[in-house]
This record gives C-alpha cells, sequence and structure tokens, in this order.
C-alpha cells in the first residue's frame, strides 16, 4: 500500500497547458503526464496507490476559489483523492476560506513560494500559518530553488520557530537542489520532507545521509506528478538503503499517520 502525498492535478480543458507553464518553469525535467485526475489515478495504479493527496497553485489571488473549488470537486468524484487547498499572501479572506474549504472536506494548503513570487516566511503570512495551525491542517511547501530566494530551507526554518504548533511539509527532501541547507537548517527538527522531485537529481549518498540523520519516520512518499511517472519514481525510491520497514513508513506508514491526526 502506497500514499503519494504529492501529486498536482488540473481541469480538463487546461491540463496541457497548466502542465507546460510548469515545465517551463522548470526547463530541464520534463513533465510525463498532462495533469488530469485520471492519469494520476492511471499512473499511480501500476505502483499501487491507494490515496494521493491532490493540489494546485494560485498564482493570483483572483483563482483561489475557483481552484479550491475544482479540488473539492475532484475529492468528491474520487474518493482516493485527499485534497490540499491553495492560498496566496494577497488573497484577503483568507480566515474565511479556509474555513469553508476545511468543512468541504480539503485538509491542508500547499503553497509554491517560488511560483507564487513571495517570501514564504513573509511576515504577511503569519495570519495564515496561525489559522492552519487553529485547524490542525499541515501547510505542503514547495522548498528550495538556487534560482530564487523564496522558500530556502532557511526560511522555512524561521516559520517553524515561529509557528511551532504549525504541521509543515517541506518538499523536495526538504529544498529542491537546497540540500546542504536543508541538513543546515531543516534536518533534525519538527518537520516532514517528502521524496518528490529529489531522487532524480540528489546524489544517492547524500538522500541516503538526510534519511538516516532526519530519520524515516519524518519523510513521506511524494510523486510530484504529473512531472513524474509513478514507476520511475519508485525505481528511484528503490535505489535508497532502507530495510522493508523503513521502506513501509516512507511509502505508507507515516503518510497514513498523518492523515489519521488531521482528520483525514
Amino acid at each position: 500500500m502506497i500514499i503519494d502525498f504529492h501529486a498536482h492535478i488540473y481541469p480538463e480543458k487546461i491540463a496541457e497547458k497548466a502542465t507546460a507553464a510548469v515545465g517551463t518553469f522548470y526547463g530541464d525535467a520534463p513533465m510525463a503526464w498532462h495533469g488530469r485526475a485520471q492519469e494520476l489515478i492511471e499512473s499511480g495504479s501500476r505502483i499501487g496507490v491507494e490515496k494521493y493527496i491532490v493540489h494546485s497553485v494560485a498564482t493570483k489571488p483572483e483563482q483561489v476559489e475557483s481552484i479550491n473549488n475544482f479540488i473539492i470537486s475532484a475529492c468528491e468524484q474520487f474518493p482516493q483523492f485527499v485534497g490540499f487547498a491553495t492560498m496566496h499572501p494577497n488573497y484577503e479572506n483568507f480566515d474565511a476560506e479556509l474555513d469553508r474549504v476545511y468543512k468541504a472536506g480539503l485538509r491542508g494548503v500547499k503553497l509554491h513560494p517560488d511560483f507564487q513570487k513571495f517570501q514564504c516566511d513573509m511576515e504577511k503570512m503569519d495570519a495564515v500559518y496561525n489559522k492552519c495551525a487553529a485547524l490542525n491542517i499541515p501547510v505542503l511547501f514547495h522548498a528550495g530553488d538556487c534560482r530564487y530566494d523564496f522558500s530556502g530551507p532557511a526560511r522555512i526554518a524561521h516559520i517553524l520557530e515561529k509557528h511551532p504548533d504549525l504541521i509543515v511539509i517541506a518538499a523536495h527532501f526538504g529544498g529542491y537542489t537546497e540540500w546542504d541547507e536543508a541538513i543546515e537548517h531543516l534536518v533534525g527538527k519538527n518537520v516532514y520532507f517528502d521524496t518528490s522531485s529529489t531522487l532524480w537529481k540528489c546524489p544517492l549518498e547524500k538522500a541516503n545521509k538526510m534519511l538516516k540523520e532526519h530519520g524515516v519516520d519524518k519523510f513521506l512518499f511524494g510523486s510530484d506528478f504529473p512531472m513524474w511517472d509513478h514507476e520511475d519514481e519508485m525505481t528511484r525510491f528503490n535505489k535508497l538503503d532502507l530495510n522493508q520497514e523503513e521502506r513501509q513508513k516512507i511509502l505508507y506508514d507515516n503518510g497514513a499517520a498523518l492523515l489519521k491526526r488531521i482528520g483525514a
């Protein structure tokens, strides 16, 4: 059994355009799929995924409600999905919107500060993080990118200091391409890492070092669909220095425990 804690989906009519935009943003990372919900299930079923944490990102404040409505609708259509909401730093009615989506069944918030162009630890976001902590829902951050200074591990560490009750998931082993900074600022702290968009680029020796020092109990499996195919991600995952019990924790047990903790 597997839980995919990091998957993006897009409405049918814009899926190919949205996926192409993400591919352009990263440049060197190929897009394996187009981001349709049915494609996600098709890809994940090949490796035995039973649950998918799904989300999308608002690049403008006026997109927040429509994207959240799409995620709610997708979760109603596909019982395999657990939805995370989007939020934007310039969206004014965040308190009411988070209450609304929580009542509708969404159980987290996904932020991509690099794509959304804001520093994740900016003071303006403190109220959003306080609200998420009060609702007992996690914030999943895209973390790190050597090209920008929006979501680096040091900034996420600052959020952990300011919001000790907030459940934080730092994607991509705590910092996409910035794994040395993740080791310095996040390893050993009260933060989850996911495995998505890392194992294709991070040296295996470094990934194993982070698993050992941070602890397998704080890792969640993630595909970063549609960027990657699930079978390819599993092939990479299988190269990690893990015993069967540790594999089970990352692929399923840790995710299942977190979902139970947040009422999903």
